[in-house]
């Protein structure tokens, strides 16, 4: 069973990031993923969050001023001060950027980290951050589908071309291409069947939030059997599951035998390089 470490919230003085994330690398965990956090905070939405029973934020979001770093760019810096680890942002909102830049973005961090870098992809649920951003949020699933088609091509392709719904690009190159062929993997957010369904069409990896094993179990089923329909192995997605440390111990071989690759947890709180150590003990203890 893979182990991996979960910056959640992406804040804190740069030299603590690294020193975190060489500690983490020095322990042998297998990766660290990041956020892509929120652009933007609203007084007001009507968006309803998913992972929580009242459909609402959690409370730090409004009142935490010191706010969060860019996901993409944070992994950048990571990736200067490591060596082995694997690096992946949870999750980027792809329809809401312009796909030539994200691709862009992901061949620099596949190259700067040589090699190392895995793609988590989300379509987003803030309605209002959409709107502010000037992108529609009506059928985000299948701008994001496209967007990734075009990133797919630009990656891998000596000349790229696409003509959507959503998105044209004439005949062009972006190069450098990325490390990992034909492209970093691509794992996709998200707990619902149509998580799953994207994984099986587009994906190399499936990263839901805080399912039980018993829950992990019938997922994994469900992304064999959309892989299968699609004539793919199961054996060729990556499922993580990434958890928070609560009163309940995380069964780390509950979660592998219900077919999780990869148990990605959320870093208690550090406020000092003095916490490091502590922190990844603590994870160290749930994950044995």
């Amino acid at each position: 069973m893979k182990v991996g470490l979960f910056l959640l919230p992406l804040k804190g003085p740069p030299q603590q990031l690294a020193a975190i994330a060489r500690a983490a690398e020095e322990r042998g965990l297998d990766s660290i993923w990041v956020p892509e956090p929120h652009l933007l905070i609203f007084k007001k939405y009507s968006s309803i969050y998913p992972y929580s029973p009242d459909g609402k934020m959690p409370e730090e979001y409004g009142t935490d001023t010191e706010g969060e770093l860019d996901g993409l760019l944070s992994l950048a810096y990571l990736a200067a001060v490591t060596e082995r680890i694997r690096l992946g942002i949870g999750v980027c909102i792809v329809p809401q950027r312009n796909p030539v830049y994200t691709a862009k973005d992901v061949t620099t961090l596949d190259r700067l980290s040589n090699g190392r870098f895995d793609l988590g992809v989300g379509i987003g649920w803030l309605a209002e951050e959409f709107e502010a951003v000037g992108v529609s949020y009506a059928r985000r699933g299948s701008r994001t589908r496209e967007y990734v088609e075009v990133m797919k091509r630009l990656w891998s392709e000596p000349l790229a071309e696409y003509d959507g719904e959503f998105f044209s690009l004439p005949e062009s190159r972006q190069d450098p291409k990325p490390i990992q062929q034909p492209h970093p993997p691509i794992h996709f957010g998200g707990n619902s069947e149509s998580a799953r369904a994207r994984v099986a069409n587009l994906g190399q990896g499936w990263i839901p939030w805080d399912l039980s094993p018993a829950e992990a179990r019938q997922g994994v089923a469900h992304l064999g059997e959309l892989l299968e329909a699609r004539g793919r192995r199961r054996d060729d997605v990556q499922v993580s599951v990434a958890m928070e440390i609560t009163d309940r111990q995380i069964d780390v071989e509950a979660y592998a035998q219900a077919g999780v690759d990869q148990v990605v947890i959320v870093m208690p709180e550090v406020n000092s390089a003095d916490d490091i150590e502590p922190a990844l003990d603590l994870i160290g203890t749930h994950a044995n």
